[in-house]
């Protein structure tokens, strides 16, 4: 499978290498949105079955609120942006009657004389609406420090926004106060399904990384000296801490050199997932637990590395290579009892994963080219695509409930969101936030 390159406005295939990896990410890859990478296209005897997937026209059902974009400001990113794979949009339920929609607006900003250039500071425009009258409830302009992802929910209609020097904790009013200072620049964080559990990881300089330590809480403010030591241009490391979220303790810290920024931290509240060759085309999957030990998740058959994160505490998602039915989409619970399984299409790339509060229901979101991905030998541009599209299915079974267009495409996702019952489905499409009703779902896998 050709790797995807990015390049202005435009994706490069590079014959021979894996695909670039897609996470956010965060929604939650698992961003509640996650990010699963394309795999490699699978190798045995004869060439796998072709799927290729249309583009739809219209959802699969009506919608049973409709708010217009227009009205509350938002203007449809300029093409510059495609391709880049930038938060620019962040949409999610507060509960089933109240979303939270923010998005970037366009406007100067002031920047510091000592500011890295590259940094790209973006001014976000947060709303709280009502689905029953379409009113703005609350209002609130934030400043982010770059494009990457910069929103998280938690529970109880509370959610984490990244600032210039943190994370801020807001409510469903968009009241705003500090939760996390750190010594050097936060680059991303990951939660468990549950949001019991986060992972912080954060580029600091070497001399002051070493705090807190395991037992103590997260650093509420950086030491007074942080700044000028990253004046200096001390050598960094990347330093992830694992720590309570309700609580903010600290239960391990890590720290390694730096090399490229990665986000996939496949975890539960019990620890994360790790990977290794077991066989020719066997993969055995393994939790590290936070406190200590480890056990065996899954022994997985699949001509590439298998992709994978949690839908729930004890249901896993994976993309896997079959030699025999190319690209497939399996999902097993946590002990090693498989679920269900589907079959991927030849031309749809760049997933993104937005998981209901409860587990019950997931929303898969693509870009469908023109033709299977291997017939691109170069250059990748918006005018090869069909579009974006949206396939929600319920967890326990895989069954499709919906599928729908989303435009403008959003390949940095936050443009999808799914309703703490996982009975409400949000996308942004066709110039509005189109609300959906499903039926009741299925009890999320492991949970009866």
């Amino acid at each position: 499978m050709p790797e995807i390159e990015f390049i202005v406005g435009q994706v490069r295939i590079l014959s021979g290498l894996s695909a670039l990896c897609l996470l956010l990410a965060g929604g939650s890859c698992v961003r509640a949105q996650s990010g699963f990478r394309l795999p490699p296209m699978p190798s045995g005897v004869g060439p796998p079955p072709r799927i290729f997937e249309r583009y739809p026209d219209n959802p699969s059902s009506p919608p049973s609120f409709t708010i217009g974009l227009g009205p509350l400001g938002f203007s449809i990113p300029g093409k510059n942006y495609f391709l880049r794979h930038q938060s620019l949009v962040s949409l999610d339920f507060l509960d089933e009657d109240r979303i939270l929609f923010t998005f970037r607006v366009s406007g100067l900003l002031q920047r510091d004389a000592d500011e890295n250039s590259g940094d790209k500071k973006q001014q976000i425009q947060a709303l709280v609406l009502s689905l029953s009258s379409g009113k703005v409830e609350s209002r609130a302009t934030w400043i982010v420090p770059d494009r990457s992802r910069y929103l998280w929910m938690l529970n109880n209609r509370h959610f984490l926004l990244r600032v210039p020097d943190g994370l801020d904790e807001g409510d469903e009013q968009l009241q705003m106060k500090p939760y996390l200072r750190l010594p050097g620049r936060l680059l991303w964080i990951e939660m468990d399904p549950g949001k019991q559990v986060m992972i912080t990881n954060a580029l600091e300089p070497a001399s002051l990384s070493q705090l807190p330590n395991h037992s103590g809480p997260i650093v509420t403010e950086p030491p007074a000296a942080a700044t000028d030591q990253r004046k200096l241009g001390e050598p960094s490391v990347l330093v992830a801490r694992t720590a309570k979220v309700a609580s903010g303790q600290v239960m391990l810290v890590s720290r390694t050199q730096w090399t490229s920024q990665a986000s996939d931290w496949p975890m539960n509240s019990e620890g994360y997932v790790e990977d290794s060759r077991d066989g020719a085309n066997r993969w055995l999957l393994k939790l590290i637990g936070f406190s200590g030990g480890e056990r065996e998740l899954a022994r997985v058959e699949s001509t590439c590395s298998p992709q994978y994160g949690f839908l729930s505490e004890t249901e896993l998602l994976l993309s896997a290579c079959d030699p025999q039915n190319g690209w497939i989409l399996r999902a097993m619970l946590s002990y090693g009892v498989s679920l269900w399984e589907s079959r991927i299409a030849m031309n749809a790339i760049f997933p993104l994963l937005v998981i209901a509060p409860n587990g019950s229901r997931v929303a898969r979101e693509t870009l469908l080219l023109k033709h299977p991905v291997d017939r691109y030998k170069r250059l990748i541009g918006a005018r090869d695509f069909q579009g974006q599209v949206v396939k929600v299915f319920d967890a326990a079974d895989g069954k499709i409930v919906l599928e729908s267009p989303s435009t403008p495409m959003f390949d940095g996702g936050g443009n999808v969101a799914i309703s703490p019952s996982g009975q409400r489905v949000a996308i942004v499409d066709a110039g509005a936030i189109q609300v959906f009703q499903l039926p009741v779902p299925l009890p999320a896998p492991g949970s009866r």
